[in-house]
């Protein structure tokens, strides 16, 4: 059945599902490892290991989740039923994960965390795959499928900038709004903010299925964890792209779940939420400019290896220099907006260069194995950036553990909060893991890439000439049969 042009209203729908999708995925994901262990008082080992561990479940779940919409036929299609199922559910139970007491014993407190947080991860995947697996049912293949695409791609951008610039203030705003001097701020600020999160989530998510009719009958293909990483075994080039995408999504999610931390603990404790919220804007800022400007741009004077290898030292020195700043004890929240321009514009363009690279790596599986592999290494792509975000958590909260970073503050239990600067010691070991770690990474990543990966330009012009001349030989086999 021939799909007709997707009209404005249909764009529109489509992309504020994205905003709404990833202002839910943004909030939980930032802030779910500070409000446990540092408002809640979780103990910062037992949620890296929950973090951890809810990635790794998520290995099985996603293409568990994926053949159970595969299979789903209802009079309102296979993709907006669950949509919308797991919309309320993964709403409902975002407010109940931050909105857990803090009078529990310390092993209820972990077991609240664990089976809040997982089943959290459960219910956003059975939003998140139908969302993206419903677009060839409404759409043409080509421009306009690409064109929605990356239309949904910029807005769920959008919902993840939103809540970095406005989450911390927002809690302070709605933590301290009619609170009677009982409470700390933080504890009703994140379980009011949770709630209006989810309720925009919900009403978004509304629009989209209200809007947003499937008009076609698509097969869903969806790859098996053994497909995965059978696939990517088979293909050097693909492997060595995952750990590049593995060591700078480990590097950058150690620093964003440390970087609060520095500023409450150590750079401004005073005046953190607001200079947290500075560093935010700006370095969300760097990030979209990178992608939509700075790589285009950087793009007509070299190739994508040359951006790649000045991304990984832009990264690089942007540490350095954090880490030069914060040793120097000034307290100008500007000056650091220097390493943030660094890290973050460097950031999004690797995200733009790695996604292109991959995908050379399918021209290149098909030349070597006589097969393309798009849909399974792409899953892959997604299952290793949260497993990165995992493993990051994890680090993060051994870090906090061993330099005891955690809420030690007057007043700790009610509205009027005097947060304290951590000791030295605290300190020093904050800055050093924030920074040192992170480029050490990088590090690793960049000696794998150089070393295995060798999909160049001229290789490229190879592999599409050799793969031409396969597929008219056997386009001539099918007609002479």
């Amino acid at each position: 059945m021939e799909t007709k042009k997707l009209t404005g209203g249909e764009k529109f729908a489509y992309g504020i599902g994205a905003v709404g999708k990833d202002m839910m995925y943004m909030f939980s994901a930032s802030y779910v490892l500070y409000y446990f262990q540092d408002v809640i008082g979780v103990s910062a080992v037992a949620m890296g290991i929950i973090l951890l561990a809810a990635r790794i479940f998520d290995a099985f779940n996603d293409p568990i989740m994926g053949i159970i919409v595969a299979k789903t036929k209802t009079k309102w299609g296979k993709f907006r039923p669950w949509l919308l199922i797991g919309t309320i559910t993964n709403s409902v139970l975002l407010v109940i994960m931050f909105s857990c007491p803090p009078d529990l014993s310390a092993g209820g407190l972990v077991a609240y965390a664990a089976v809040t947080y997982i089943l959290w991860g459960v219910t956003y995947t059975m939003m998140d795959i139908p969302y993206w697996s419903m677009i060839p049912a409404f759409t043409k293949a080509g421009k306009e499928r690409e064109g929605l695409s990356a239309l949904a791609r910029s807005c769920a951008g959008v919902g993840s900038a939103l809540i970095s610039v406005v989450t911390v203030m927002a809690v302070k705003f709605l933590g301290n709004l009619f609170n009677d001097g009982s409470a700390n701020y933080e504890v009703l600020g994140y379980q009011r903010f949770a709630i209006v999160v989810a309720a925009l989530f919900i009403i978004f998510i509304i629009i989209t299925c209200a809007v947003v009719k499937e008009k076609s009958n698509v097969d869903m293909q969806t790859a098996t964890v053994g497909e995965m990483f059978k696939a990517l075994f088979k293909n050097d080039q693909a492997m060595t792209i995952v750990v590049s995408i593995v060591c700078i999504n480990i590097a950058l999610y150690i620093t964003s779940n440390l970087v609060i931390y520095f500023f409450k603990y150590d750079f401004s404790p005073a005046q953190w939420e607001a200079n947290y919220t500075i560093f935010n804007i700006a370095g969300g800022g760097f990030q979209i400019l990178a992608m939509m400007i700075f790589f285009p741009l950087l793009r007509k004077f070299m190739n994508t290896m040359k951006i790649f290898y000045v991304s990984f030292f832009m990264a690089m020195a942007g540490y350095v220099v954090l880490l030069g700043l914060a040793f120097t004890g000034m307290d100008n929240v500007y000056l650091l907006l220097i390493p943030a321009f660094l890290i973050m514009s460097a950031i999004g363009m690797l995200n733009v260069v790695v996604t292109v690279f991959l995908a050379n790596t399918c021209d290149y599986g098909e030349l070597k194995n006589n097969r393309r592999d798009e849909s399974v290494i792409f899953s892959m792509q997604t299952f290793v950036v949260k497993l990165a975000s995992g493993v990051a958590a994890f680090v993060a909260s051994l870090v906090l553990s061993i330099f005891n970073i955690t809420q030690d503050a007057e007043g700790a239990d009610t509205a009027d909060v005097v947060y304290q600067r951590a000791s030295d010691a605290s300190c020093m070991g904050l800055r050093m893991c924030m920074t040192i770690i992170p480029i050490v990474i990088l590090i690793i990543g960049l000696i794998v890439f150089k070393a295995k990966y060798k999909l160049t330009d001229e290789k490229l012009d190879e592999i599409t000439s050799e793969l031409d001349a396969r597929h008219a030989a056997e386009g001539n086999k099918s007609a002479e049969a």
